[in-house]
């Protein structure tokens, strides 16, 4: 039997990049895609919970299956795992094709990212693939014998990724890609985040910009650094945020 692979993204369904992705995935299995009505970018790990969701079947032929669901990217990832894949559980999550990074510490904002880690919660093997360019005509070209690559690896060894998953960026200068990197998350912040406006009416609003700034630009570990130069990074990220290191510092502070 063909591996099943379980896409999303957090573009929505008319996104370039979601194509790329469910393109080569179908090469190497049975893809089901189930992704946001709506564009979602910025959720994280949101879900619906105040309202109903609805999902809608868009496209059935033999080895694909694609979904719209009225939610956030966790919501198909919730939803396709309990009700739209009839009890079968995906060998292998993957999200994206993202357009613009979700590199450095874009990635706790991240929709993209938030698929995988719903999957790494029911220990599914997952991986996101984002890329640096926001334009809807990004030329993928170079980057898809790297995804079939990450993707076949992950494939042939899936008990490595059980409770790791993989957080994949490709540069977003034109042309080859170097190469890939195993890398660190980059760590930054960011400066002047919303720019202050009047609207015609006299009312004040607040648009989201910023300028981010590196905390560690010269770390040849990180992601952007890499991304940089040309080349794409690939991180494991976990969703356990302790800081087991810290235990007894804190232990000691509180005097327990």
């Amino acid at each position: 039997m063909r591996p099943l692979i379980l896409i999303s993204n957090d573009d929505g369904l008319d996104y370039p990049g979601l194509q790329t992705l469910v393109d080569i995935a179908r090469e190497l299995g049975d893809v089901v895609a189930v992704v946001p009505l709506h564009h979602q970018s910025g959720k994280s790990n949101a879900i619906t919970i105040l309202t109903p969701l609805r999902a809608f079947q868009v496209r059935h032929e033999a080895g694909l299956t694609v979904w719209q669901v009225d939610g956030t990217p966790t919501d198909c990832m919730k939803l396709a795992l309990d009700q739209l894949l009839g009890g079968r559980r995906p060998d292998l999550v993957l999200s994206g094709i993202n357009h613009g990074y979700n590199a450095g510490i874009s990635t706790i904002y991240s929709g993209t990212v938030g698929v995988v880690l719903e999957a790494v919660l029911r220990h599914i093997p997952a991986v996101a693939f984002s890329h640096g360019d926001i334009v809807r005509d990004i030329d993928f070209a170079p980057c898809v014998p790297h995804i079939r690559r990450v993707v076949e690896r992950a494939l042939g060894h899936l008990d490595a990724l059980r409770d790791v998953c993989l957080n994949v960026n490709f540069p977003r200068q034109a042309g080859t890609v170097k190469g890939l990197k195993v890398t660190t998350t980059a760590i930054g912040h960011w400066e002047q985040e919303y720019d202050h406006r009047v609207d015609p009416h006299g009312f004040d609003y607040y648009w989201l910009q910023g300028r981010y700034v590196s905390d560690n630009p010269d770390d040849d570990t990180t992601d952007l650094y890499w991304l940089e130069r040309g080349w794409a990074s690939v991180t494991p990220i976990q969703v356990d945020q302790t800081v087991r290191q810290a235990m007894p510092a804190v232990a000691q502070m509180l005097g327990i």
